[in-house]
């Protein structure tokens, strides 16, 4: 069990601060039962934190440095999670509710962020310009400044590693809005860039209400970029607030999935890619395998095998789950569980059979049965409608064409996969998907280092990979006229 302090502070400035907004419960999504108390900011918190990154990045104390040596600074946050992984893992179990082999995970991958992109910082180059004879021209990169950061509570950690590693290796200072359902582990990266050295102001971190502190800091005339991964009204209202001050915006706002699956795919194999692309962190993740599109001709041996897979995992607190393996934990909150059965329902009363699960579990805690539907048509709300649980949606298609239609039949287009041994097939498909992310053969192939976001209402721009790193600097052209 994790040593849970009792109450958990903000971060400004270099210091650990209360807020002005008073304090938060936050509950263990395993039991139900409240574990801690989180500060929460008010407006003028939001505009202290600002207020310091700016003055940091004013300062030059990130911008001044040679590359290298923020670059190593980058990486020795990552160091830090992972030298701390045994403390920071429980924590984020009983906050976030995932199996404690989940939460290595996700600590392990934000590590590997601050890797990257620490590797990445000297190598933001600009280039020359050719402009004739009596002419000197080239372009250089700077940081934007002061880069606002909203994060999702489906990774808490990993996703704040994923837009807080870019802005550090680019020179800029961060304000980071963490989720108000699982704040707490987002203290460790306060704690990493005490260890790692990196000046007051560099980093800082508060938890408020979407409303209130998060409201403060996408409409604050000091911030000079906006990152946000959550809800399409959320994120339209963040880009709306940001445009008043003509701030830019990367916004990753979800998905509906889909995952195409020829006559000729290897359904067996298929199986694991199901396992981790609808199952894993209980189906709350943007990129999720939400909707598998079946060949006729599969079709029942794939519900019969993923019926399955969804009957064999184990689902209880995550906290005693903490062997890699066929098990599940806790969805993030009752009514975000309350939500997912709900459209369950629907899609029953609107045609859609329940192959598997479907149901609120009878034991403490937020869980949701694995679910599977079959006899699901694109019309219906539940092929339409992120879930954002473990529910998957069967539905069945002939040629190829019809295919690709259901796929981009949806507002959505974050991700797509296409299950086939024909190269030729699923080249076209990759090609005809509307997503920003197409995988073959294996959900969620790539990493750390291939660009991710969306098309559509999925939101725009794109993170990790080196694309991320042009969120983060504006480009300057300098024209010299030699004498």
């Amino acid at each position: 069990m994790a040593d849970i302090r009792p109450y958990w502070q903000n971060y400004i400035n270099g210091s650990f601060v209360d807020g002005g907004a008073g304090r938060i419960g936050i509950d263990d999504p395993g039991t139900g039962e409240r574990i801690a108390e989180q500060a929460m900011a008010d407006a003028a918190d939001v505009d202290r934190a600002v207020q310091a990154a700016g003055q940091c990045h004013e300062s030059g104390a990130l911008t001044d440095m040679r590359p290298v040596e923020r670059g190593r600074m980058v990486r020795a946050m990552g160091n830090y999670l992972i030298e701390n992984i045994d403390e920071i893992a429980p924590v984020l179990t009983l906050e976030a509710g995932k199996p404690l082999w989940e939460s290595r995970i996700e600590i392990e991958g934000a590590a590997r962020y601050f890797e990257y992109y620490g590797n990445q910082a000297e190598t933001v180059e600009g280039r020359s310009i050719p402009l004739g004879a009596g002419y000197f021209d080239f372009t250089t990169y700077e940081p934007r400044g002061v880069s606002a950061q909203i994060i999702p509570w489906n990774y808490p950690v990993e996703m704040t590693a994923r837009s807080l590693s870019a802005a550090l290796a680019t020179g800029n200072a961060c304000v980071i809005k963490t989720p108000e359902l699982d704040p707490l582990t987002n203290r460790y990266f306060a704690l990493a860039a005490e260890a790692a050295g990196l000046p007051k102001g560099a980093v800082n971190i508060l938890c408020g209400h979407g409303h209130e502190a998060g409201a403060a800091l996408s409409s604050h005339s000091d911030i000079n970029q906006i990152v946000f991964t959550g809800s399409v009204p959320t994120g339209v209202a963040i880009a709306t607030a940001a445009a008043q001050n003509v701030v830019p915006c990367v916004l990753e706002l979800g998905g509906k999935s889909a995952a195409i699956v020829h006559d000729d795919a290897d359904i067996d194999a298929f199986m694991n890619d199901v396992r981790w692309g609808i199952y894993f962190n209980a189906g709350q993740v943007c990129s999720a395998m939400s909707r598998v599109i079946a060949h006729e001709s599969v079709h029942d041996r794939l519900v019969e095998g993923v019926v399955s897979l969804a009957g064999e995992l184990s689902v209880g607190p995550g906290i005693e789950r903490n062997k890699f393996g066929a098990n599940m934990g806790a969805m993030i909150s009752e009514s975000q569980r309350d939500r997912a059965a709900g459209m369950v329902s629907e899609a029953q009363r609107e045609g859609a059979i329940v192959a598997a699960g479907g149901h609120k579990m009878n034991r403490p805690g937020f869980f949701l049965e694995p679910t599977v539907l079959f006899g699901v048509t694109p019309a219906m709300t539940i092929a339409n409608e992120e879930v954002f649980g473990p529910v998957l949606s069967v539905l069945k298609f002939s040629s190829d064409e019809e295919a690709i239609r259901i796929a981009n039949g949806t507002p959505y287009g974050l991700v797509g996969g296409v299950f086939t041994r024909d190269i030729d097939r699923a080249t076209r498909a990759a090609k005809q998907l509307r997503a920003g992310q197409v995988f073959v053969n294996e959900w969620y192939a790539g990493g750390v280092e291939t660009p991710f976001g969306g098309y559509g209402k999925s939101g725009y721009g794109r993170e990790k990979g080196r694309e991320a790193l042009w969120n983060y600097v504006q480009t300057k052209n300098v024209a010299i006229k030699l004498g």
